[in-house]
């Protein structure tokens, strides 16, 4: 059984935004495989369904980025799901866009979700797969970049990258995460 968080905020002002990459990257996974996200619990929205024979959970936390760690460990505890189960996906600004980079563990680096996370689970040692979204330019600020939506001469980009986040996860379902490592962080 494995657990796939994306990381964002609710609402629709912020269905398209940077910061939201990590739930459109859950609804990929969820439309590949015809998995609702129509149950709700701990302050989150999710589904469940089979993919490559193995039982998975696709999360989306509602409690606002910052809040992540309040949906995420009630759900592992109520679940019996493993640390080493859980992947989370999510915005990185310190990738270009739709580009990607897989770990298997270590610090939060400045992401609010991720500090959450950590202070809830206790541990760094959690996999992510960071989905790219670039830096701010023109001396627009961090927070209005993440909250901005993409450009249009990002979109390919973009789809590509949530593309090969979801191809990644499904990789995990028969490979150790060091193999997807490997795997998806080379292209």
């Amino acid at each position: 059984m494995k657990l796939f968080v994306g990381l964002g905020n609710p609402g629709r002002e912020y269905e398209r935004t940077r910061h939201n990459i990590g739930f459109i990257a859950i609804d990929e996974l969820a439309h590949r495989h015809g998995i609702p996200l129509n149950q709700q619990k701990f302050n989150g929205i999710y589904g469940s369904g089979m993919i490559n024979g193995e039982k998975v959970f696709l999360l989306k936390p509602l409690t606002y980025m910052n809040l992540s760690g309040e949906c995420v460990r009630p759900f592992m505890d109520y679940f019996d799901i493993d640390i080493e189960d859980l992947v989370v996906l999510y915005d990185e600004m310190d990738i270009p866009t739709g580009k990607l980079r897989l770990r298997g563990k270590g610090s939060a680096g400045g992401h609010n979700g991720i500090k959450s996370l950590i202070q809830h689970l206790g541990t760094q040692e959690f996999q992510r797969i960071r989905i790219g979204v670039d830096r701010p330019s023109n001396g627009m600020s961090v927070v209005n970049h993440v909250l901005s939506n993409f450009y249009e001469e990002e979109v390919a980009d973009v789809v590509d990258g949530v593309k090969r986040a979801a191809d990644a996860c499904e990789y995990f379902l028969k490979h150790p995460f060091v193999e997807v490592m490997n795997q998806f962080n080379k292209k």
